[in-house]
């Protein structure tokens, strides 16, 4: 007898994109299994903000009202098993955990998020996501006018002044080793007044994540109230990659404007496939995700 198929979705990750996906199929009657162990990339940010109707909520509250809206639609199931291997069998895909379970579903849609990889920089990852911040329309505004450091060098650095300028004039560039910058560039920003400072780092001194002074190996400091930064960052499952699916030359999951990867029946929303980090994005493609999963599914048992 021919392996029966457990759900129609399996969804891997479960914080915002992976939750409104899964409510949109929940209410579309779909057999869904969210799997999930977490914690989530913004596990230190102490508010969430530009979300409507959440503006100011702690991350961690939005997505635990999250879990108990979307687990209310009886279709919907959550594991907290870790997914390692997926593999596409027939029409199917058979997803493999941790614990040793196996899942097969037809259609599958990774919210897996992406893993920030914190330079060597004592006090960075401790304040990251509370005053080392990566978005201005997340935390801009709670510290708008405020000394404003910026941890970047060349063009990444001279587009990050254009962004944060706006906020705050108030602009020191650390550029932690010799400016990059060309000679246009370090004409605009000795025009706009943004110090540029290349001394190397030594310390982000803080008061329980909230950075207080830069330290450079010299021994001197500047004071901040808050620094912008772009880290590295790695995808934080390598599932979809093994399945074939492709990466944007900035390392994100390859999706379209419907979240379809570059794989058939696999979709991505969320962090791992977007530069534009914020809840209400991720929930917005997650949606997308959702309905779009069931498109697919409708079409194909018509």
């Amino acid at each position: 007898m021919e392996e029966r198929t457990d759900v129609d979705v399996i969804i891997i990750g479960g914080s915002y994109a992976g939750l409104s996906a899964a409510m949109a199929l929940g209410r579309s009657l779909r057999k869904v299994l969210i799997l999930d162990t977490g914690p989530p990339c913004n596990r230190q940010t102490p508010h969430s903000h530009n979300f409507l109707t959440q503006d100011g909520e702690t991350p961690a509250a939005i997505a635990q009202k999250a879990r108990e809206q979307v687990l209310a639609y009886p279709t919907v199931t959550f594991k907290a098993e870790e997914a390692v291997k997926a593999t596409r069998q027939d029409n199917d895909f058979q997803v493999a955990t941790a614990s040793g379970a196996t899942y097969r579903a037809r259609k599958l849609i990774f919210a897996t998020g992406i893993k920030d990889l914190m330079p060597d920089l004592k006090g960075f990852a401790e304040c990251w996501g509370i005053s080392v911040l990566h978005c201005p329309y997340c935390h801009g505004y709670e510290v708008h006018n405020q000394q404003w450091g910026i941890l970047a060098n060349g063009d990444m650095g001279f587009e990050l002044v254009k962004l944060l300028y706006h906020w705050s004039p108030k602009l020191t560039l650390f550029t932690n080793g010799k400016p990059t910058f060309t000679p246009e560039q370090l004409e605009v920003l000795q025009k706009k007044q943004v110090a540029v400072e290349e001394k190397e780092l030594a310390e982000l001194l803080h008061d329980q994540g909230y950075v207080r002074q830069v330290v450079f190996t010299d021994g001197s400091t500047r004071e901040v109230n808050a620094i912008f930064a772009r880290p590295a960052f790695v995808q934080h499952c390598s599932i979809p990659q093994e399945l074939g699916c492709q990466l944007t030359e900035t390392g994100h999951l390859q999706a379209d404007a419907f979240q379809r990867t570059t794989v058939p029946g696999v979709l991505a929303a969320g962090d791992a496939t977007t530069m534009m980090r914020t809840v209400a994005l991720a929930v917005a493609a997650g949606s997308m995700a959702g309905v779009m999963v069931n498109k697919e599914l409708m079409e194909e048992d018509f």
